[in-house]
């Protein structure tokens, strides 16, 4: 993807005020997928220091919300999420890569996964999306 089309995509999705102030950004988007991050900072770790659940959570709705919504005419919103904690971050970094897993006509499904960039396996999430138009 062209740089100017990634950083229009970055400016509309600043909006996505949560993700962003709390560290997510866009790294890369295409047909039917994207991938955001964030550096894991000390405001995200829990009580026995590890990454609060509700961090890759977070990252996981935000892929999802750009990848299913980059280049829609209608915009889409998540109507359902399952996710699984299958290990823990050992790295500095949470990556998310959402993929469309099926486009329906009015509903869609994404299938995310969460690792660091270690490669180590954080979460996995299940996300549906409704079709709002």
């Amino acid at each position: 993807m062209e740089q100017t089309k990634l950083d229009e995509i970055r400016e509309f999705f600043k909006n996505d005020r949560f993700a962003t102030e709390n560290g997510a950004v866009i790294d890369e988007v295409g047909e039917n997928y994207a991938v955001t991050s964030l550096d894991i900072r000390p405001s995200h770790l829990n009580a026995v220091g590890g990454v609060m659940g509700g961090v890759p959570f977070m990252l996981s709705d935000f892929a999802f919300a750009v990848a299913s919504n980059w280049k829609r005419q209608s915009p889409v919103v998540s109507i359902n999420s399952n996710i699984a904690f299958p290990g823990t971050a050992k790295g500095k970094r949470l990556i998310a890569r959402a993929e469309c897993v099926k486009d329906g006509r009015s509903t869609c499904c994404y299938l995310v996964r969460v690792t660091d960039e270690l490669g180590n396996i954080v979460t996995e999430a299940m996300i549906t999306g409704y079709k709002l138009k």
